[in-house]
């Protein structure tokens, strides 16, 4: 397993980025929307087994304050083998110092955050974009 940190990413397979996030079950995303998010983006973190991309996150911020993990999405066939543990905790040990890191967990997917030791926010708020986020996110 390679682990990449901000790598270029004008090399990246965006087509099978998107495969990935229709893979887990998240909105169609086009890969080249993917590749300017992630462009936009302050730390990308990349797993690949055998030079395929089996994961991926990466974070937004405003560089002293405020971080958001995004994005974390690990392929289902490397699920509960650690893949996404370690996006997650190299993107947080980049953002040390923030006053806030948050993430916005996938539907059901709450209790391996819990297992790295994050807290759930007692007033966090969202404005759903349709009434499948509604669902999903909405108490």
């Amino acid at each position: 397993m390679t682990v990449e940190i901000n790598p270029k990413l004008y090399v990246k397979d965006w087509n099978h980025m998107s495969e990935l996030f229709q893979l887990v079950g998240w909105d169609k995303r086009r890969p080249k929307d993917i590749k300017q998010s992630f462009k936009k983006s302050a730390v990308v973190c990349i797993i690949k087994m055998n030079n395929e991309i089996i994961g991926f996150g990466r974070t937004v911020d405003d560089g002293k304050y405020y971080a958001l993990l995004v994005d974390v999405v690990v392929h289902p066939n490397h699920h509960k083998k650690g893949v996404g543990t370690i996006i997650v905790n190299t993107l947080t040990e980049h953002l040390k110092g923030y006053n806030f890191i948050t993430l916005t967990a996938a539907p059901n997917k709450e209790g391996f955050y819990q297992k790295l030791g994050w807290k759930k926010q007692k007033s966090a708020y969202i404005i759903p974009k349709d009434q499948k986020q509604h669902n999903d996110h909405c108490e």
